[in-house]
């Protein structure tokens, strides 16, 4: 017993040589939900709640949004996008006739007429089944959220390139857990939930943004810290903004990268 007690003097106080007294070191007391203190229930409708009500959202079937989704692109019509470099013109990419949109190799990047803060974000992609290039120049685009933080789209079967910017990665920032590819000229799908970051009136980040990304159903990111924008060149910067547009690249190298059915939920 004598043993314990000095185990625990030990474990409770840090003894310094400071005008001979004795600082007792903090403990914390972990995690505490003041919802779930003071006395507890004791019948089983003291927890129940019929307050707040969720809305109703009809689920998607196959190429079919949720119905309270913004349909960004399902059909022929790029009415949702204009370009990056001129925005007052419309987006200069190539409908196909399966409903889907190819980069226009040089148009340049093209992005949303909306912007947007916290999101649910589902599109499908897919890489030209004839292979061109190797390593980053085959079959690369990305989806930029908030116009800075890039989830790169990539063909990688069978073809090596720097694991923070292979397929599925956030780029330069986090290597994806896996690589969930379909073969090339099949298509993949994203799902993407984005927490944006937060800032004080004085412009510094308060709160980092989160991405969580399943590639074609897998967990790919997982609800990961975005520590900047995804620079090609340097470090991540941290310049305070609000809301903003998706963007999806062009790469510049004849890519040749499709889209079809786009479309994002607004989160709070």
């Amino acid at each position: 017993m004598k043993y314990f007690y000095v185990i625990t003097i030990l474990a409770l106080f840090s003894c310094k040589d400071s005008g001979n007294q004795t600082e007792v070191e903090e403990l914390s007391e972990g995690i505490v939900y003041e919802e779930y203190s003071g006395v507890a229930p004791t019948t089983p409708e003291e927890t129940e709640f019929y307050k707040p009500v969720p809305p109703v959202v009809k689920t998607y079937e196959k190429n079919i949004a949720p119905s309270d989704a913004i349909v960004l692109f399902n059909n022929n019509s790029l009415n949702e996008w204009i370009s990056v470099k001129n925005p007052d013109s419309p987006a200069d990419w190539i409908i196909n006739a399966d409903s889907s949109f190819t980069v226009k190799n040089k148009a340049g990047d093209i992005q949303t007429k909306k912007e947007f803060g916290n999101i649910q974000l589902h599109l499908e992609w897919k890489s030209p089944a004839e292979i061109q290039g190797e390593n980053q120049s085959r079959a690369n685009s990305g989806v930029f959220l908030q116009g800075r933080y890039e989830i790169q789209i990539l063909d990688n079967n069978d073809n090596d390139t720097y694991v923070n910017g292979q397929v599925g990665s956030i780029y330069k920032q986090h290597i994806p857990l896996v690589k969930a590819s379909v073969p090339s000229g099949e298509w993949n799908t994203y799902d993407i939930i984005y927490n944006a970051p937060e800032f004080d009136k004085r412009g510094n980040k308060i709160k980092s943004a989160t991405i969580t990304l399943l590639h074609n159903g897998v967990l790919v990111q997982n609800h990961q810290e975005i520590k900047g924008t995804t620079e090609y060149i340097g470090w991540p910067k941290n310049e305070a903004h609000g809301k903003a547009p998706i963007i999806l690249q062009d790469h510049g190298d004849n890519s040749r990268v499709s889209f079809r059915n786009i479309w994002v939920r607004e989160l709070k």
